[in-house]
């Protein structure tokens, strides 16, 4: 991932069009009139060995004749001459070009190399970056650049956009301009040889021009570069996706029945929802969402109020609210009380306030006013239909002042057309988001709803999950390493069970039997009554055979059943391979569910975990949500909520709820399972039954790939899991101190520690007075993405018994992993006792593995114990030049 050399891309102060023409139609036609025509600041140098001037600009015949060296080339050439002209310009110096031309995947040089790699290899040396190729190029209206193919200019703005369609583009930009949307950036990635999705995110959510980020995706290939760029990109500004390609080659291939349950779309979207971004689904509602985000509220709360000056178009808004998952407003009885004071008799006297068609502009103001006072609505929306006598400007007049001052959100929906235009536009310029029909309006609410959902996904600081075990990752690698010796692919259910017992995941108690007789013994030592089923690595679902028999009460009724398991493996499968029989205890729980967890492998993001309604109808039912590993007990109970069966899980009636505790920690133990052993590349648990007194599996199911082609746990987990290998003990004070990177969990001890620091060292570590840490504060100290920084604490157990963080290092990393920033904090009362020194030690050996040039920092002047420390450690200390701060640098390679 690389930002190095974005700036010449995207706010390039002259430009060089190679191969401008003013041959109507040409691409270098285009492309001149659309830089000389969209009022471009800085220079332009057009480059064509065939003219002295066009469109009235001096041409310059090569590039070794051009005044300077531009920081931005465009090439309106064929595929052919791209990569010679791509070494040249690195040559003179130039960063960063863009690649209109189409085929260079197609095409090979005399090398036998694509002309994209031969690209690619023209510009590395140089560190050159090229947008495309297949590129429709870019925009950034507030320079007036447009190095683009657009028919049409774009409005100067704060949304960046973003899309890996350059057809897009004139359709975006036209829909966009008739509604006055503006842009910082309009960029279209095309093929994404070199700059893509996540370099451009990487730049825009530090871009000062930028308020918001949208994203049109078709499809990706680094998975983890993408969810960290967006997870980053997401903290800082909204960032809204519209996904194409969503029924697009149906599910990821799979040979168990969780493969057809997770779809790429799912995936797609559960990928989303965790980098906290917001999905859309139509152009409609990508720009609707900016709108909608840009003028949100902070307030919380998913409680929607309706009023309306008419019956219909309220209960309209109230159906869209209800039928899409949403919460109506229930309102208090002062609430009702109040409003029986300022409307007439007539009015609805329900939840769905209707003012009555003759209401004028104070009456909205009026009930206004009491429906942001009631406690049990968190946001209100106003529908006004235009009525004889009402001036609907007036309506948007008077509601204005209180929803502009306004702690919660108010929305406006003005049905119709010409009559209410002005009041509508009134409305959005006084930061009033406005509809024209309810749906919209309460599809509007429910964007920032969902948007707040997967923000706090990205902010929430998880609870530790009870009476999880610490697996035995030894026991369970043996096994693998066993079943990969034997070539065996699919794990026997002993094998499966083996591996689930290693990691504390509840089941029934099993046995193997190679013969009948044997089956008849396993079963006495288990205890009637059981279920007898095929072994064979040749069937997959036992079912499917007639290779499955419940409830079986006597040694004769085992004999007799296997024995017709068997005729029946010999009858439907000859050729499958018998290796006899596996006997279960029969699970007694009238009052379960039955449930489906597992494991599948996408090609994009690796393996995602899926969840939802089990048993032999869970492929029908389709009740089943997907989630990228690692998992805490916070994203757990978030995957679970997202199925149906999770109402029925709750209880209803005399049935009790499910004990979710136990429930949850099995999906988090299924997480670290597929984190620690990249071998195993699906898992299948159907069914787990879940009620009131814990979980079981009846039946599992895992596929294992050899490692080089599964990969790395690093390499092939979208989201880097936390790295336990960085553990440290070591001896501090005569008592033994853990040094290991921050967890999630770490969040009530980070508080703790905070608390414990005197004002003057908070100012030396914040540079600011900071009373308390707010809960955005502490999720982002706690809750890192180890791709891109690293935390660690020194941290032991306390007198509660809780763990106690005494001391944490910091770094964060560029996206070149050139420069890392470092910051240290050590518990006041514990200064001078080697803590921050050994924090600091590690934080540099860190930075050595992963080959980072130089780890920088800023201290104030009066911060004396770090200046001393890190000048030991080798650090130059220089005055920075802003109120006495010093920089601290070192030098790694």
């Amino acid at each position: 991932m690389s930002v190095r050399n974005l700036q010449h891309l995207l706010a390039p102060r002259s430009v060089a069009l190679i191969g401008a023409s003013e041959r109507p139609g040409s691409l270098g036609a285009t492309l001149l009139a659309n830089l000389a025509g969209g009022g471009f600041r800085g220079a332009i140098y057009p480059v064509n060995p065939r003219h002295e001037q066009v469109a009235g600009l001096t041409c310059y015949p090569g590039l070794a004749s051009l005044p300077e060296v531009p920081e931005l080339a465009v090439l309106a050439l064929p595929a052919r001459a791209v990569p010679g002209i791509v070494r040249q310009l690195g040559e003179i110096g130039n960063r960063a070009a863009i690649v209109p031309a189409f085929g260079l995947s197609l095409e090979r040089d005399e090398y036998g190399r694509t002309l994209k790699q031969a690209m690619l290899d023209a510009a590395n040396p140089y560190l050159l970056r090229i947008l495309g190729p297949n590129s429709a190029g870019l925009l950034a209206p507030p320079l007036g650049l447009n190095a683009s193919m657009a028919a049409s200019g774009a409005l100067p703005g704060r949304i960046a956009f973003v899309s890996q369609s350059g057809a897009l583009m004139t359709g975006v930009l036209d829909w966009a301009r008739s509604r006055g949307i503006g842009f910082s950036k309009f960029i279209a990635l095309g093929e994404s040889a070199d700059v893509d999705v996540g370099d451009v995110l990487d730049y825009l959510a530090t871009d000062g021009t930028t308020a918001a980020i949208l994203l049109h995706l078709e499809g990706l290939r680094y998975a983890r570069k993408f969810m960290s760029a967006a997870r980053a990109a997401a903290r800082s500004k909204p960032t809204v996706v519209l996904k194409s390609g969503r029924i697009a080659d149906g599910a990821c291939a799979s040979a168990l029945r969780g493969g057809a349950l997770a779809g790429a779309d799912d995936v797609y979207d559960a990928a989303i929802r965790r980098a906290g971004m917001l999905r859309v689904f139509t152009t409609e509602e990508l720009f609707a969402a900016v709108e909608i985000l840009a003028h949100a509220r902070p307030h919380g709360g998913e409680r929607l109020a309706i009023v309306s000056n008419g019956a219909g178009p309220g209960m309209m808004a109230a159906d869209a609210l209800v039928c899409n998952g949403g919460q109506l407003a229930q309102l208090s009885s002062e609430t009702a009380e109040r409003l029986g004071r300022t409307l007439p008799a007539g009015w609805s006297h329900a939840h769905v306030v209707n003012i009555l068609s003759d209401a004028p502009p104070e009456r909205y103001r009026d009930v206004l006013a009491v429906l942001l006072e009631d406690p049990q609505a968190d946001a209100v929306l106003l529908v006004h239909a235009p009525t004889a006598g009402v001036d609907s400007v007036a309506v948007a007049s008077a509601v204005a002042p209180l929803a502009r001052a306004a702690a919660r959100n108010v929305l406006s929906c003005w049905l119709g057309g010409d009559t209410v235009a002005q009041a509508r536009a009134l409305a959005s310029s006084a930061d009033i988001p406005s509809f024209g029909t309810p749906e919209d309006a309460v599809d509007g609410f429910l964007q920032i709803v969902h948007y707040r959902q997967n923000q706090n996904l990205l902010m929430q600081v998880p609870p530790t999950v009870p009476d999880t075990e610490a697996p035995n990752r030894g026991a369970a690698r043996q096994l693998v390493r066993t079943a990969l010796a034997e070539r065996r692919h699919l794990l026997t259910d002993p094998q499966a069970q083996a591996i689930l017992d290693a990691y504390g995941i509840p089941h029934v108690r099993t046995r193997a039997a190679a013969n009948v007789e044997e089956a008849v013994s396993a079963a006495q030592q288990i205890g009637f009554p059981v279920a007898v089923k095929i072994l064979s690595p040749s069937v997959m679902h036992k079912s499917d055979v007639g290779g499955v028999v419940l409830d079986l009460d006597t040694p004769d009724a085992v004999r007799a059943a296997a024995g017709r398991i068997q005729r029946r493996l010999g009858s439907a499968r000859p050729d499958a391979r018998f290796e006899g029989f596996v006997v279960q205890a029969m699970a007694r729980r009238p009052e379960a569910h039955e449930l489906f967890a597992g494991v599948v492998l996408d090609p994009v993001f690796g393996p995602v975990i899926v969840f939802g309604q089990g048993g032999l109808e869970a492929e029908a039912m389709a009740d089943h949500a997907v989630a990228l590993p690692p998992l805490n007990a916070v994203l757990a109970r978030e995957l679970v909520g997202r199925t149906r069966v999770a109402r029925l899980l709750a209880g209803y009636r005399n049935r009790p709820p499910a004990n979710m505790d136990a429930l949850l920690a099995v999906l988090v133990q299924v997480s670290r399972l597929i984190e620690d052993i990249p071998e195993i590349v699906e898992l299948d648990m159907n069914p787990l039954l879940a009620d009131s007194s814990g979980v079981v599996v009846l039946d599992a199911r895992m596929r294992l790939a050899l490692a080089d082609q599964s990969g790395s746990t690093l390499d092939r987990l979208a989201i880097r899991p936390y790295p336990r290998e960085l553990e440290q003990v070591v001896q501090w004070r005569g008592q033994p101190l853990m040094l290991r990177p921050i967890r999630p969990e770490d969040a009530p001890a980070h508080l703790a520690l905070f608390a414990a620091l005197t004002p003057d060292d908070v100012r030396y570590r914040m540079f600011v007075r900071v009373r308390e840490l707010s809960p955005s504060q502490l999720a982002r100290f706690t809750q890192i993405d180890y791709d891109r920084e690293m935390a660690f604490i020194a941290t032991r157990p306390g007198a509660n018994g809780q763990d106690e963080t005494l001391a944490v290092g910091r770094v964060v990393l560029d996206p070149d992993n050139v420069s890392a920033e470092f910051a240290i904090t050590v518990r006041s009362d514990l200064k001078g006792q080697a803590l921050g020194r050994m924090l600091m030690e590690k934080l540099i050996a860190y930075c050595r593995s992963r080959g980072t040039r130089e780890i920088v920092g800023e201290a104030l002047p009066q911060n004396a114990r770090v200046i001393a420390l890190v000048r030991k450690l080798g650090f130059e200390v220089t005055p920075a030049g802003e109120e006495g701060v010093r920089k601290l640098r070192l030098q790694l390679r």
